[in-house]
Formats: structure tokens, sequence, C-alpha cells
């Protein structure tokens, strides 16, 4: 994957797990949502990093 493609998929996680932690009084879904989100910005990281290491 590219690293614009990284920072992309991380984007739309950070996003959903945002998401799923306002929209949810459930515990577990709340906890799911800010590890999709954590993935999410581990991501964008990632793809920021291939970015860097290609120029």
């Amino acid at each position: 994957m590219s690293g614009t493609t990284d920072k992309i998929k991380g984007k739309t996680n950070e996003i959903v797990g945002e998401a799923k932690q306002k929209m949810s009084s459930d515990p577990k879904t709340q906890a799911k949502g800010a590890a999709q989100e954590a993935k999410g910005k581990a991501q964008q990281v990632k793809g920021a990093v291939k970015d860097n290491l290609k120029k």
C-alpha cells in the first residue's frame, strides 16, 4: 500500500471509531470504537512515514 492509501484508511478508521464511541452507550462498543480510532491514528502515521521515506 502507498502512504496515501494508509492515510485514507487511517482517517476512515479514526472517524468510524469516534462515531462508535459517541453513538453507543454500550461500554464494549465504545471500547471497540476507541481501539478502531487508535488503529486509524497509527495507520495515518504509517502512511506519513512511507511518504517521508520516498522523499
